[in-house]
């Protein structure tokens, strides 16, 4: 709390004053700590199943929620952490959680571990045990070499367990999929059938003008950001890494992917709003993690300037956050969109679902040297718009 501390006053001084970027960094480390102390706090002492409540329609969630908070959460995180530590405060401050999510890690996967997660029983470990392993390709510097030989195997182990669930026909085939990329990675072998098979699938499932059907239907949601594109990007470019054939299909997803980002960009109100449009809400600003990604990359289309973006999200996730209800007393995200709204939570949503959210914080990968962080706040296009301001006429990309 004192490192955390000092780096917002740093923050705060003089020259942060004449820099809105750091400013908005500043608040955005602020905010993705809060979200995840209750989860790593707790499971880095083994306590997670003691400690975290569980708010949920169905009453079976108990024996997945652990683990999708902690996937979801790290998922997120990645990118920030693997920026390592250094000796400013918020260099500090990421070596603090650095080793709080590696303690986790360890934790998480030992079988003989009071807080050992469930990677295999029932259909839901499949899709958390996906973003386990997005974190890991996301951090592989932080959260996988530095681990001791047992950890490491008890992580593989894990993953490979989940081979026994089968997933649905719908964006369910990319959770095997980035299983078996981090497989590939970090075991030397990942089942190459699951990946082609998920991103054949997908290929033949695009809709057109960046975005994919859920299975062969189209579905007006978040689900292109949730999971299907980010998660489509990073299987074939680990792919690609050891197969250059596969370099094309990742060029064509990531086209694909920065048409579906500069949408999202223009769905942004000019309040940092959105519409509440389809299932999974409760993941709040989770549904900006593919334009958070894409920002990330430094792969945003040529008519988006990074200050843009940066001050949409901004806004978008200070609004959601300091909504009254977002969290409970003891600082766990409650399901909503805006504050404590359980009417949004489908029977499948629980509390740990909700820290999909961390997903929109991927830009804090970038360090604060980054352009992304400098020069004053750009309006975004609905902003823009809504100013009367001209703007470029928007076309769709084939």
């Amino acid at each position: 709390m004192k490192t955390l501390i000092l780096f917002i006053f740093a923050l705060s001084s003089a020259t942060a004053l004449a820099q809105p970027g750091l400013q908005e960094r500043a608040y955005l480390v602020k905010t993705l700590t809060r979200i995840a102390d209750p989860v790593l706090i707790s499971l880095s002492k083994n306590e997670l199943k003691k400690q975290m409540p569980i708010e949920a329609k169905a009453n079976d969630r108990a024996q997945y929620c652990y683990l999708e908070a902690f996937g979801r959460l790290l998922a997120g995180m990645a990118p920030w952490l693997e920026l390592g530590a250094d000796e400013t405060a918020e260099g500090q401050l990421r070596k603090k959680y650095i080793v709080l999510a590696q303690q986790c890690l360890h934790n998480a996967t030992d079988p003989q571990g009071p807080d050992f997660m469930n990677f295999n029983k029932g259909g839901q470990p499949l899709v958390d045990a996906a973003f386990l392993a997005q974190a890991l390709l996301r951090a592989p510097k932080q959260l996988w070499k530095p681990l001791d030989g047992q950890t490491k195997t008890n992580i593989i182990n894990a993953l490979k367990s989940t081979r026994v669930i089968t997933p649905y026909y719908s964006n369910w085939l990319l959770f095997s999929a980035e299983i078996e990329a981090a497989l590939l990675k970090f075991d030397g072998y990942g089942d190459r059938m699951r990946i082609d098979y998920a991103v054949k699938q997908h290929q033949l499932w695009y809709k057109g003008d960046g975005a994919y059907g859920d299975g062969p239907d189209f579905h007006w949601d978040y689900y292109n950001s949730f999971v299907i594109q980010p998660m489509l990007l990073e299987v074939l470019q680990t792919l690609a890494s050891v197969d250059k054939a596969q370099r094309s299909n990742y060029e064509q997803a990531l086209k694909r992917a920065q048409r579906y980002a500069a949408v999202q960009e223009r769905l942004i109100s000019p309040e940092g709003t959105y519409p509440p449009i389809g299932r999974s809400l409760a993941y709040r600003y989770g549904a900006f993690q593919l334009l958070a990604q894409i920002a990330q990359l430094k792969a945003l289309p040529a008519d988006l300037k990074p200050q843009q973006v940066r001050a949409a999200l901004y806004t978008v996730i200070k609004r959601q956050t300091e909504a009254p209800g977002t969290f409970d007393a003891k600082g766990w995200l409650q399901i909503g969109l805006y504050g404590h709204q359980p009417g949004i939570g489908e029977t499948y949503i629980s509390t740990g679902s909700l820290y999909l959210c961390s997903e929109a914080f991927l830009v804090l990968g970038l360090p604060a040297t980054d352009e992304f962080w400098q020069g004053p706040d750009a309006d975004w296009t609905a902003k823009q718009v809504w100013k009367g301001l001209d703007v470029q006429a928007d076309h769709a990309v084939n």
